[in-house]
C-alpha cells in the first residue's frame, strides 16, 4: 500500500457533515487525518500481520522486563509463568471483544463509545481523561528516550535538546498516521529484539537455565493472584483502547489472530526473560543492568522500545482529544494538528522534569479505564441498543444520527466500577472493576426497559 493509498479518500459524506470550514481545514492539514470522528474505509484497512507487528511493538518494550523482574524476584519461574498466563489470557478477551467491536464499525474507542454505552458526554469525558493519561506517559517515555539518545550520540549537550529532538521525532512520525507507524515497527522492533537478546544472553550466560527456572524467589513471596493482578493491570489502558488499533483490521479473525500474536508473545518473551534476569541477578532491576552493561547497545535498546510504545501515546491521546473537542464545542480539529499540540505539551513536560512526581497519579487515572471496557462490551454485545443503527449505517461509511442521550446510567455504572476496583480487595482490581462496569450497565439498561 503506497503512503498516498494509506491516506485514502474521506468516506462519502464525511466532509459534507463536518461542514465547509471544517472540510476545508482537513484537505489543507498536515499529515494524515486518519478518520478520527469517521469510519476507516474498508481500501485503507491493513493485512493482520502489520497491526499485529505494531500491537507486539507496544508490549515488547522495557517496561514489559521490569514487569517480568518484578514478577522474578517476588516468585517461582513456574509461579510467574502462571500469573502471566492468566494476565494475558483476561488481557486478549478484553482486547478481543473490544477490538472485534472498532473493527466491525471502524471507529476509535472514543467515538464507538458514543453508541457502546456512554453517550456524547461519557465519550467526551472519557476521551479526555485518555488523553491526559497518554500525554503524561508520553512525556515518561520521551524522557527515557532522550537519554538513550544522548548515551549513543556522546556528544555533551543539556537533556533538554534531547527532549525536543526525541519528541518531534514521534511527534512527526504520528502526524502522518498509522502508514508511517507501521513502518517505524517494522524497523524497531526486530531491532529492538535483536537487541535485547543479545544483552539478555550476555547477562545470563554466566549461568545455568535450569538452575534459573527451579530457584526460590530471591525476595518476599508473591502470590499469582497479586502477579496476575501486576500482568492484568499493567496493559489494561491498552486493552481498553484496541479499537484505535483494530479498526484497521480487515475481519474480526484478523483482529484474533493479531490479538493471539502480538499480546501472547509480548508478555511471554519479554516478561519470562525479566523473570529469568531478575533470578540472574538477584535483583528487580535488571533494566538497568540490561542497559548499562553492553555499552552502547544498551543506549540502542532504550531507543528502539521506548520509540515503538511512545508514538501510540500520542496517536491514540490525539484521537481522544479531537474527539473530545468536537462533542463539547462541534468543532472538528485536524489530528495532525492535534498531535503536534499534545506532542509540544508532552515534550515540555518531559523537559520540565515533573512527570518524575506525576508517575503514581498516571497510574492511579488507570483505574478508570477498566469500567469503560465492561461498558462497552456490555452494551455492544448483550445491550445492543444501538446495534441496529450502526448496522444499518455500516455500508454507507456513515455514523447513525444520533447517540445515546444524556442519562445517569453510564456515569453510576463507570462510578460502581472504580469503586469495585478500588475497595474489592480479592482477585484483580482491573478486572473486578471490569466486570462491575458490565454488571452494573446491564442491570440498569435492562431496568430501563422493564
Amino acid at each position: 500500500m503506497s503512503a498516498r493509498d494509506a491516506r485514502g479518500p474521506p468516506p462519502a459524506g464525511h466532509d459534507r457533515d463536518l461542514g465547509p470550514a471544517a472540510a476545508a481545514r482537513r484537505r489543507i492539514a498536515i499529515g494524515r487525518d486518519d478518520f478520527p470522528l469517521a469510519r476507516v474505509p474498508a481500501a485503507q484497512r491493513y493485512p493482520w500481520w502489520s497491526v499485529a507487528v505494531q500491537r507486539f511493538g507496544e508490549l515488547s518494550a522495557l517496561s514489559q522486563l521490569l514487569l517480568g523482574a518484578t514478577l522474578g524476584f517476588h516468585m517461582t519461574f513456574w509461579g510467574a509463568f502462571w500469573a502471566l498466563t492468566l494476565g494475558v489470557v483476561l488481557l486478549e478477551v478484553v482486547a478481543v471483544l473490544t477490538g472485534v467491536a472498532g473493527q466491525r464499525e471502524g471507529l476509535s474507542t472514543y467515538v464507538l463509545a458514543r453508541w457502546t454505552g456512554l453517550g456524547r458526554q461519557g465519550a467526551s469525558l472519557f476521551g479526555l481523561f485518555t488523553a491526559v493519561s497518554l500525554v503524561g506517559w508520553f512525556g515518561v517515555q520521551n524522557a527515557i528516550f532522550a537519554r538513550g539518545l544522548a548515551a549513543l550520540a556522546g556528544v555533551e549537550l543539556p537533556l533538554w535538546v534531547f527532549c525536543v529532538v526525541t519528541g518531534a521525532a514521534v511527534t512527526l512520525i504520528v502526524i502522518y498516521g498509522f502508514s508511517s507507524m507501521a513502518w517505524t515497527s517494522y524497523i524497531t522492533v526486530p531491532l529492538f529484539l535483536a537487541l535485547s537478546a543479545w544483552a539478555i544472553r550476555n547477562a545470563l550466560a554466566r549461568h545455568e537455565l535450569a538452575n534459573l527456572v527451579s530457584m526460590p524467589p530471591p525476595g518476599e513471596p508473591m502470590s499469582v493472584a497479586a502477579g496476575a493482578t501486576l500482568v492484568a493491570g499493567g496493559f489494561i489502558v491498552g486493552a481498553v483502547i484496541t479499537p484505535d488499533m483494530t479498526r484497521y483490521n480487515r475481519s474480526a479473525a484478523d483482529v484474533v489472530k493479531q490479538t493471539l500474536v502480538g499480546v501472547t508473545l509480548g508478555e511471554y518473551t519479554i516478561g519470562l526473560a525479566g523473570v529469568l534476569l531478575a533470578h540472574a541477578v538477584r535483583s528487580a532491576d535488571v533494566v538497568h543492568i540490561v542497559t548499562t552493561e553492553v555499552g552502547i547497545a544498551g543506549a540502542a535498546i532504550l531507543v528502539t522500545a521506548t520509540l515503538k510504545i511512545n508514538d501510540w501515546n500520542l496517536y491514540s491521546a490525539s484521537l481522544g482529544l479531537v474527539s473530545a473537542i468536537h462533542e463539547t464545542t462541534g468543532r472538528h480539529v485536524g489530528r495532525s494538528a492535534m498531535t503536534l499540540a499534545v506532542g509540544a505539551v508532552g515534550t515540555a513536560l518531559s523537559i520540565a522534569g515533573i512527570l518524575d512526581h506525576l508517575t503514581g497519579f498516571l497510574t492511579l487515572l488507570g483505574v478508570a479505564f477498566p469500567p469503560v471496557a465492561g461498558i462497552m462490551v456490555a452494551e455492544y454485545y448483550v445491550v445492543r441498543r444501538h446495534r441496529a443503527a450502526l448496522e444499518r449505517t455500516r455500508s454507507a461509511g456513515s455514523l447513525p444520527a444520533g447517540a445515546e442521550p444524556s442519562s445517569l446510567r453510564p456515569l453510576l455504572a463507570w462510578g460502581a466500577g472504580v469503586a469495585a476496583g478500588y475497595l474489592i480487595d480479592a482477585g484483580i482490581p482491573a478486572i473486578n472493576a471490569l466486570l462491575c462496569g458490565f454488571v452494573v450497565h446491564v442491570a440498569l439498561s435492562w431496568g430501563d426497559a422493564a
